[in-house]
């Protein structure tokens, strides 16, 4: 049913997938600059633990962007895959394989965010810990979220290799986006790596996941405003059916 409303209309249908893409870079951008690099306090687990309880309910709602985040991503992947499967129907199955990868990491990962609400909390059973330990045990807990991020930046990183490719070879985005998209790929990939292999040297490295978010809200405004070339995506599209038959 979708693919025959995207072969209707593929410019609109682009336009809806850039605008679920635009909700999934605002509230990852909120979630993690103005939540969580707000409210931590670099290797100080009794500061950290005083902003998180003082804001808790910003805390909070940080979780919830992570959730909306994460939902409006499957719905991209999902648009990304009907709009570049007459470029290439396997790469296309590839890039959703690999973006539902990082978001079902992402969503794991979501737990350590929450566990510093649990283990600041006031529960009978939090009392065979100390204050000292709980707090200490929260700041891990944003620690391992860290981590979780950059494991999902490995996927997210082959995910926007192949977008990137794909988008090159479409015909019906400009060339520059795929470049784009294949430098914001390599960003994510050499970034999460770095930190793996090489953690001493990694905070004195430029922030190459930048690349990456640079590429990727390029890519969404485009297709918020410019939407795709329709008659060059029906052609794909056609040809893809032919091919097919």
């Amino acid at each position: 049913m979708m693919d025959r409303d995207v072969e209707r209309s593929p410019c609109q249908w682009a336009r809806i997938a850039g605008t679920f893409y635009f909700i999934t870079i605002v509230m990852g951008v909120f979630a993690e600059v103005f939540v969580r690099d707000a409210l931590t306090v670099r290797d100080d687990a009794v500061a950290t633990a005083a902003n998180i309880l003082a804001h808790a309910t910003l805390y909070r709602f940080g979780l919830a962007a992570d959730l909306v985040m994460l939902a409006c991503y499957i719905a991209v992947t999902l648009l990304f895959y009907v709009l570049f499967k007459p470029v290439s129907r396997s790469l296309s199955l590839l890039a959703a394989f690999f973006s539902l990868a990082g978001i079902a990491v992402l969503a794991a990962n979501c737990l350590y965010h929450l566990a510093p609400l649990v283990l600041l909390g006031k529960a009978n059973y939090l009392s065979a810990f100390d204050t000292t330990q709980l707090q200490a045990l929260a700041l891990i807990s944003l620690k391992m979220h860290a981590r979780g991020y950059n494991i999902a930046g490995v996927f997210f990183g082959i995910y926007c290799l192949v977008v990137g490719y794909l988008a090159f070879k479409s015909g019906f985005l400009p060339r520059i986006l795929g470049i784009l998209m294949a430098i914001g790929g390599l960003g994510y990939l050499t970034d999460s790596f770095t930190i793996f292999l090489l953690p001493t040297i990694a905070a004195r490295l430029p922030d190459f996941a930048a690349l990456g978010g640079i590429a990727e809200l390029a890519l969404t405004l485009w297709l918020m405003v410019m939407g795709v070339n329709a008659p060059k995506w029906k052609e794909k599209a056609n040809a893809w059916q032919i091919g097919k038959a």
